[in-house]
């Protein structure tokens, strides 16, 4: 089975739907695409009679990552299945009982949007196998250069965007505001694209979102927050809220800024990301790290960051633990590792649900 194509991929989420109708519900996205794609997520669980707490999960963010959908596709697949056979889960030496599927779908509802970025993954998958931004046309008119067309999803979301205010001069962030940049352009302001707009709303409708999953790759890591600096847990004033601290962010082992996380938060986050790393390590013995997004490079921007910020911007928003999967080693595996990546990923999430749970 090759890696599937955009439209595969939609036809999976919707056919899942209608084959699960008890446990399943298919939600569509508000915002098309500029080359007006309707994505859709799928909600999993038993339904009960209070709403339940939310893992959501999300991935095809960066287009030429293309094995983060089928990790959530077949996310989706094999718990349903599983639930409805009354049986367990076996990704190689990982394995999980009936019961413990039952009670994962009992306790928590999933909410699994595979394809974040299709234009750029139909781009990728059909002209430029290393595209990663989306195909936002704003910036190309009257340019020959091809790189001025995107900008890079997970840059773009409400998580200090101004990033030439916020870090020091020398920190080197891996983000730009050149609208041609071929990588890492942020875009003209935080939430300007449909696609993260389509992340914020599902995130608004699923307000017991507890728990956020970025699928990407690649590194073999487990990131947990935050990503602009080091973690600490004495000094809550030294946040990305305080405007004192601009221009100081982003270095590492310095004493002038490291970010707030209250030390019961950054346990947990650590629980679960080890949880996740455990996971995948029984399959077939590979070693993923549970590392801080900053420990493998400053970012701003980013999916995991924003969730987590909003309970600090704004405490009426819940508490949304933040973490980024970087599966593999490289962007397209051969189909036969992929498939094995794929068996990796899922039983780490899988773990890191039932730790959830």
């Amino acid at each position: 089975m090759p890696y599937l194509n955009v439209v595969e991929v939609e036809s999976a989420v919707t056919s899942l739907a209608t084959a699960y109708p008890d446990v399943t519900q298919l939600v569509t996205l508000p915002n098309p695409s500029f080359e007006a794609r309707t994505a859709h997520a799928l909600q999993i669980g038993v339904p009960a009679v209070a709403p339940k707490p939310v893992v959501m999960m999300i991935g095809g963010v960066h287009a030429r990552e293309w094995g983060s959908c089928e990790i959530l596709v077949h996310l989706a697949a094999d718990l349903l299945e599983a639930h409805r056979d009354g049986t367990g889960l076996g990704y190689g030496g990982t394995r999980f009982t009936t019961a413990q599927v039952s009670d994962l779908l009992h306790r928590i509802d999933l909410v699994i949007y595979p394809l974040v970025n299709p234009d750029g993954r139909h781009y990728s998958q059909t002209v430029r196998p290393m595209w990663r931004k989306n195909r936002n046309p704003a910036n190309a008119a009257g340019s020959a250069n091809p790189d001025c067309v995107g900008i890079d999803l997970n840059r773009n979301y409400d998580f200090l965007f101004d990033f030439v205010t916020a870090f020091a001069p020398n920190a080197n962030p891996q983000v730009s505001n050149d609208p041609c940049d071929p990588q890492v352009y942020a875009g003209p302001s935080a939430f300007s694209e449909p696609e993260t707009q389509n992340v914020q709303w599902l995130l608004d409708q699923f307000p017991l979102t507890g728990w956020f999953v970025d699928v990407h790759s690649y590194s073999q890591d487990m990131l947990y927050n935050w990503g602009d600096d080091e973690n600490q847990s004495v000094d809550p004033d030294m946040n990305f809220r305080n405007s004192d601290y601009d221009g100081k962010r982003g270095l590492p082992g310095d004493l002038a800024y490291a970010e707030y996380i209250p030390k019961d938060d950054e346990d947990t986050a650590v629980q679960l990301a080890e949880a996740f790393c455990t996971g995948v390590n029984g399959v077939r013995g590979l070693s993923y790290r549970p590392i801080t997004g900053f420990h493998l490079y400053p970012t701003s921007g980013t999916s995991d960051d924003y969730v987590y910020s909003r309970h600090f911007a704004d405490p009426d928003q819940g508490k949304v633990l933040g973490f980024t999967v970087e599966w593999g080693t490289e962007f397209h595996p051969r189909w036969a590792e992929m498939e094995q990546i794929v068996l990796d990923v899922d039983a780490g999430l899988v773990q890191f649900c039932l730790a959830a749970a």
